[in-house]
């Protein structure tokens, strides 16, 4: 008998309201905590709006585009058994996961730093990511030094 064909799971996310960017709306999504989504978008306006002050930056657009991009994986692993021993097996990662992974990278990194206001933290992050620097970026590098690792393996990933 067929297996079932599934239904894509991606949903359609509207853009947000000042940038009309979907990305920048995927990522108030993420920071938003209990529904409270107002306040999610207030944090991420005024911390894009902070670094790109900080960077002297016109449009706080480009500014997180360009961090987006420098945090963005290309390679990770995954753990595979075989023959009774475990594996890491690097894959290339792609499309939505890229962008999965890059936000709650970069989420996380922004909640780890302590005692300031999440904008600021998201400032913070926005402009280390941009200078190619910080917490996400590290554990971006981290990934693919860990791929490259384990690139003796890739001859087990079965596609």
């Amino acid at each position: 008998m067929p297996r079932k064909v599934t239904k894509s799971l991606v949903r359609d996310i509207k853009p947000d309201r000042q940038y009309d960017s979907v990305q920048v709306q995927r990522l108030i999504n993420r920071v938003m905590l209990n529904g409270k989504k107002q306040l999610a978008e207030r944090l991420v306006y005024s911390g894009m709006q902070t670094a790109a002050d900080k960077l002297k930056v016109q449009n706080p657009l480009d500014v997180f585009e360009q961090a987006m991009k420098n945090i963005q994986p290309h390679m990770e692993t995954r753990s595979r058994r075989v023959g009774g021993a475990n594996y890491q097996i690097p894959f290339e990662v792609k499309g939505q996961r890229q962008n999965h992974l890059t936000m709650m990278w970069f989420v996380a990194a922004a909640r780890s730093h302590k005692g300031m206001s999440m904008a600021d933290r998201i400032a913070i992050e926005l402009t280390d990511a941009y200078n190619n620097t910080g917490i996400a970026v590290k554990k971006r590098e981290d990934n693919h030094k860990m791929a490259e690792a384990n690139r003796a393996f890739a001859h087990f990933a079965k596609f």
